[in-house]
């Protein structure tokens, strides 16, 4: 069973910023597929709830340097 959330995801400017997003999520297990649009300023990501938390997604997400502004 999967969950899909999009994410409100503020400092992303370009391609760049939108591979370094992607690829960070893509590293959690459990992250089934992530998106980011640094254009509409929106990160989507599909995920496995029993094997990571969206609290967990959003930690990464700061990790890498960009702030989740909601849900």
């Amino acid at each position: 069973m999967s969950e899909s959330v999009i994410l409100n995801v503020t400092g992303m400017k370009c391609g760049g910023c939108e591979a370094n997003v992607t690829g960070k999520l893509g590293e959690l297990d459990g992250v089934i597929s992530a998106k980011a649009s640094s254009q509409g300023q929106t990160v989507q990501v599909d995920f496995n709830p029993e094997k990571i938390s969206l609290a967990i997604i959003k930690d990464a997400i700061a990790d890498a340097g960009y702030t989740v502004v909601s849900v």
